[in-house]
């Protein structure tokens, strides 16, 4: 919460996820966080980029999933629109409800403690609890924050998360890293 001129503005965190598996998929994450830092607020803290295997469906293609830690002054539903806008734009299509390749996908994870279950959204995020390519990540930046429903930090649901796909910190990204 921030005062400005006797005008109090609320700020609030919201957790997200990004993957890809089409394409430059680096660039794809770079893109998605610069449009997330335009149209929904300041990222805080970012996830290392890690290379998963596809949930839910086959592909042969890796995903590359990061979580950011978002702060923003929106509220829940502009969010939501603001990241389907981003998506559109990055060229990203949807075919319900089957699961598959893509070249961006953002998800609301937590959005501070709040609940929500509307049609269109689903707050904390239904599934993210099933995901290790979500948990290992946010575990990276936020072990202890605090799941509304569960009543568990995110390092516990992890501990007991029973996804064993296959996921590892993108050596790129290190690469990259070790050379700058």
């Amino acid at each position: 919460m921030y005062f400005c001129s006797k005008i109090l503005v609320i700020v609030n965190k919201v957790y997200l996820s990004l993957g890809t598996n089409l394409g430059d998929r680096i660039k794809l994450l770079a893109k998605a966080t610069s449009l997330i830092k335009a149209r929904i607020g300041m990222v805080i803290k970012s996830s290392s980029i890690y290379e998963t295997e596809p949930w839910g469906f086959h592909s042969d293609n890796l995903f590359l999933n990061q979580v950011l830690l978002v702060e923003t002054t929106s509220q829940p539903k502009i969010v939501l629109e603001e990241i389907q806008a981003i998506e559109t734009e990055m060229g990203r299509t949807r075919k319900f409800p089957t699961y598959e390749s893509r070249n961006i996908d953002i998800d609301i994870l937590f959005y501070d403690d709040l609940i929500v279950k509307e049609n269109s959204l689903e707050i904390p995020h239904p599934r993210l609890h099933e995901r290790n390519f979500i948990l290992i990540p946010f575990t990276e930046i936020a072990p202890e924050f605090i799941h509304p429903l569960f009543k568990l930090n995110i390092k516990k649901l992890q501990r007991t998360c029973l996804d064993r796909s296959s996921i590892r910190i993108f050596n790129d990204c290190l690469d990259k890293k070790k050379r700058l």
